[in-house]
């Protein structure tokens, strides 16, 4: 599965996340209605949405296997 997220600290994310190879930050946010929209296409594009992060000043993509 391949998700999607806004975090304020990726690098947590990363870790928690058990550091996927695949793990990018995506863009980084001035407004969160900019970060939100970016949030919004990236699921209309497939992807599941991934709430662990808090904030919204980077967006980051991997994937896992389940």
């Amino acid at each position: 599965m391949k998700y999607a997220g806004l975090a304020d600290d990726p690098k947590r994310i990363k870790q928690e996340r058990g550091n996927p190879e695949d793990f990018r930050v995506m863009q980084q946010f001035t407004s969160e209605t900019s970060a939100r929209n970016w949030s919004s296409r990236m699921l209309g594009q497939g992807y599941e949405k991934d709430s662990s992060g808090t904030g919204w000043k980077y967006g980051y993509t991997y994937s896992m296997r389940v």
